[in-house]
Formats: C-alpha cells, structure tokens, sequence
C-alpha cells in the first residue's frame, strides 16, 4: 500500500512509539540543560566562598557564571516546552495518517550550535578567571616589606635559593662589619634526626657598639637581640627572608625613637640580599 492510500487512517503503533521516545529523549535533554545551567549559575558563588575562606579581596564580579547558568535554564524550558508542543501536533498527524513526510532536526542543530556557543564562551571565561585569581595570588604573595603581620614578622621573597640567600648574607654581613654568631641549620638538624623539612635557617647577627645602647635603654630587648634573620623555602620551592619588624621592636620594649635606627638596618640588608 503506498503513502497516499495510508491517507485518512491512523498510524501504526511503533510510529507513535518512536514519536514517544523521541519526546522523552528531548525532555532528558532539557532536564539535563536546567539541571547543568544549575551548576554554571552556582559556580560564581562557589568561587565568592573559596576566597571569603582564604582571606582573598574580591578582584572580580563573578556574576557573569550567573548569566550563563540561567540562559541554560532558559534553554531547557523552552525545549520542554517546544517538545511538548511539537509531539502533541505529531500525535494528531499521525492520527490522519499523515506520515508520508518527514521533518529535518532543525531544532537538534540549532541547539547544538548554541551550546557549542555557550561551552566555548564558558571556557574562555573560565581560563580568565583563573588567570586574574592566579595573578592576584602572585602579587599577595610576592608583597616585600609593604605590610607587616599582626606578630611582628616581615617577610620578603628572595631572587635566589636558601643556600645562595644564606652565603650571600654572610657576604654582606662580612662586607660591612657586622659579627655572624650563630648560623642554626633547622632542616639539617631534622635530618640528622631521621625527619624532613624545607630548607630552613636561622642567622644570628649584630654589632655590639649599636645593640648595646638599645639594651640599656631596654634591657628586655635582649630577648630579641642580636638581630635574626630566618631564610626558608615554602611549599612551592620559593625562598623568603624573615625577620621581625624594627617598629614592632620598638613597641614590643619600649624602646627610645632616637635608638630605633640602631635595629632599623635590618630591612635595608634584607632588601639587597633578596635582589
């Protein structure tokens, strides 16, 4: 029997099975866009609470994740909606029997292009911010001597490895005078006992003729003198120098304005040994 005869009489049952399936496998496919539209639209917040966790200022809005979130959403709607519509007027085509045609997906390519779209407008945005917050970290961390913390300690990232850091202090130090008493390797320490830490260590150093009118003034200042410096590597292989603040010096023992200049040179020494 050709098409034309078939005019006028309901389909067969597996035409409305295949009309069936071909409606729930749209609706999975909106389902999924509302349910990953969800997700993108969240991630902005996600990213607020990672840096309100580690104490990070906001350097950007990441509202844009939002906007993209919803249009998935939107999306996913519409395709529920389109498919709803477009399977009941396919029910009633097929109750005339009208079969003898077929549609092309135009729908299926133009959704496709669109989350092409969207996918690479995401990733493009996604590479973006993590370029700004990998920026912003670098920058936080490579900060010299412009804050001090709460404790006293300042810290300033070196150019050159512990040891290169270490004998180019003891350099200078010899250069200008200035006794080295004591040079304390931490992590060789641990070694010798079996365990394992960055490289770590802690040189003594001061001039009797500037330290000693401080102590008098302050005696209690001679817990902290002679001056420190601690030279040790983080986690991520990078090198710093710490030493405590001349002004939290002065606070922490009273210690007269016109004698800070005896423990103010450290910060100056540090700064040309981290070049």
């Amino acid at each position: 029997m050709d098409a034309s005869a078939r005019t006028g009489q309901r389909a067969a049952l597996s035409d409305y099975l295949a009309a069936e399936r071909t409606l729930l496998a749209w609706i999975r496919t909106g389902l999924a866009l509302m349910g990953f539209g969800f997700v993108v639209a969240r991630f902005g917040l996600f990213l607020q609470q990672v840096q309100l966790v580690q104490h990070t200022p906001a350097a950007q809005s990441y509202g844009l994740s939002l906007w993209f979130g919803t249009a998935l959403i939107a999306v996913g709607v519409v395709i529920n909606v389109c498919s709803g519509w477009h399977h009941a007027r396919l029910v009633r085509e097929l109750d005339r029997g009208e079969t003898e045609h077929s549609r092309p997906s135009t729908q299926a390519v133009a959704i496709a292009l669109f989350l092409a779209l969207v996918g690479l407008a995401m990733a493009i945005y996604l590479v973006s911010v993590r370029s700004s917050a990998h920026s912003q970290f670098e920058q936080n961390e490579e900060t010299s001597m412009t804050a001090t913390t709460d404790n006293g300690i300042v810290d300033t990232p070196s150019n050159h490895s512990v040891d290169e850091t270490v004998e180019k202090l003891k350099g200078i130090l010899r250069d200008k005078g200035i006794a080295l008493f004591a040079l304390v390797d931490h992590s060789g320490e641990a070694e010798k006992a079996g365990m394992k830490m960055p490289p770590t260590k802690l040189l003594v150093f001061g001039n009797p003729k500037g330290g000693t009118p401080v102590m008098l003034a302050a005696p209690s200042i001679a817990i902290d003198l002679p001056l420190k410096v601690l030279v040790w590597q983080d986690s991520r292989g990078k090198t710093w120098l710490s030493y405590n603040s001349p002004e939290y010096l002065k606070k922490r023992h009273g210690v007269p304005d016109d004698l800070v200049e005896n423990i103010a040179g450290v910060g100056a020494l540090v700064q040309k040994v981290a070049e």
